[in-house]
């Protein structure tokens, strides 16, 4: 049976977000947004239209329509649902990657959790037919091959399922030579795989190569004459502090103000498009309906829903960037300002790198002191 998308989605946008339901102006979406509003937009008419074909027992034109989906936003629903119909198409290997991840990745929901148990079985079936391989690498990032195809960078999410045999399971990492392993998996057997990637040569060499020249360099002028080495560099004297200039704290302060508006505005919308969603779902609740398996008669109203719990995401998403900018804006012009001077040349090698992450962001200072 297939699941659709329902108003746990929408609600559980709703509820991450805290933010005045007051009304504000909204400024207008960034191209970053504008394209993620689409994708989704594009992802969900392809979802609707892989439930449509898999009802109708296209299950090859279905398989097509969610790994559409499934590449342009992969959510539980759409991992479950092309779970299924890799299920049906007997590619248990693959079934069973998609059901574990939507498994992972269920929400706490009472209309989704009745879908589980089915989920469940469905793995358990295709499970029993498929073996799977554990992989643990030393090093972070690196990416791993099974049979010569990229399955995940590390660490991995879960296992990775194979066919019955013998597979070749590598990582492969820049600057690290490539480590790898062959295991041989039956059905519904699981197989560890330990990697531990070592620097390449060359970058094990490198540091070692740069003390042979300073040594060489040393002995060198130990046996030289006194005379004939070559003079010290001057210390230049110090040089009177110069002003600091507050044009850059006053742009950063008013860079990281206008991040925070964006991101109040994006709550706003996301908070209006969640209340949005609450009245669709009451209306489709108090005429007797529900989106999950829908009757031709709530299909409109329930892909209203679902586009609206699509605002509510991407609005959101929206909110988190716009408000970690902010955060890294403040952290730069603060940073400018209380950072002492130094009236030497030395003082010019400091750099201060910004880092910045959905959530969190920061600044790396490099230099000497």
């Amino acid at each position: 049976m297939m699941i659709c998308r329902t108003l746990a989605v929408l609600l559980t946008a709703a509820t991450v977000i805290a933010a005045p339901e007051t009304a504000a102006a909204q400024p207008a979406p960034s191209q970053e947004t504008a394209r993620g509003a689409d994708e989704v937009k594009r992802a969900d008419a392809a979802y609707r239209k892989g439930l449509r074909l898999y009802t109708d027992g296209k299950y090859a034109e279905a398989e097509a329509e969610l790994q559409s989906a499934w590449e342009l936003n992969p959510t539980y629903d759409v991992a479950y649902n092309l779970g299924l119909t890799k299920y049906q198409l007997k590619k248990h290997k693959e079934a069973a990657q998609h059901l574990s991840f939507a498994l992972r990745h269920w929400p706490l929901m009472k209309a989704a959790a009745e879908k589980r148990p089915e989920a469940e079985r469905r793995l358990a079936v295709s499970r029993a037919l498929v073996g799977a391989v554990n992989v643990v690498v030393s090093v972070a990032g690196a990416e791993v091959l099974v049979d010569g195809t990229a399955v995940g960078k590390t660490p991995l999410e879960g296992a990775v399922f194979v066919d019955p045999g013998e597979h070749r399971v590598e990582a492969r990492l820049l600057g690290y030579e490539t480590a790898s392993q062959t295991v041989s998996v039956a059905k519904g057997g699981t197989a560890e795989v330990k990697l531990a990637l070592a620097k390449s040569e060359a970058q094990a060499a490198a540091p070692s190569g740069t003390e042979a020249v300073g040594g060489s360099a040393a002995g060198a002028g130990a046996g030289a004459p006194a005379a004939g080495l070559a003079p010290a560099a001057p210390v230049e004297p110090a040089s009177p502090p110069q002003p600091r200039s507050w044009v850059p704290v006053i742009a950063l302060g008013a860079a990281s103000v206008v991040g925070l508006g964006v991101g109040v505005g994006m709550t706003v919308a996301s908070n209006n498009a969640s209340a949005d969603g609450r009245a669709q779902a009451d209306a489709i609740l108090k005429a007797g309906g529900g989106c999950p398996d829908a009757p031709p008669a709530y299909e409109t109203a329930c892909s209203d829903l679902r586009t609206t719990a699509s605002r509510v995401d991407t609005f959101g998403r929206a909110a988190t960037v716009a408000y970690a900018a902010s955060g890294v804006l403040a952290i730069a012009a603060v940073t400018y300002a209380l950072w002492p001077r130094s009236g030497t040349k030395a003082s010019g090698k400091i750099r201060a790198l910004p880092e910045a992450h959905i959530g969190y962001g920061g600044f790396v200072m490099q230099g000497a002191w």
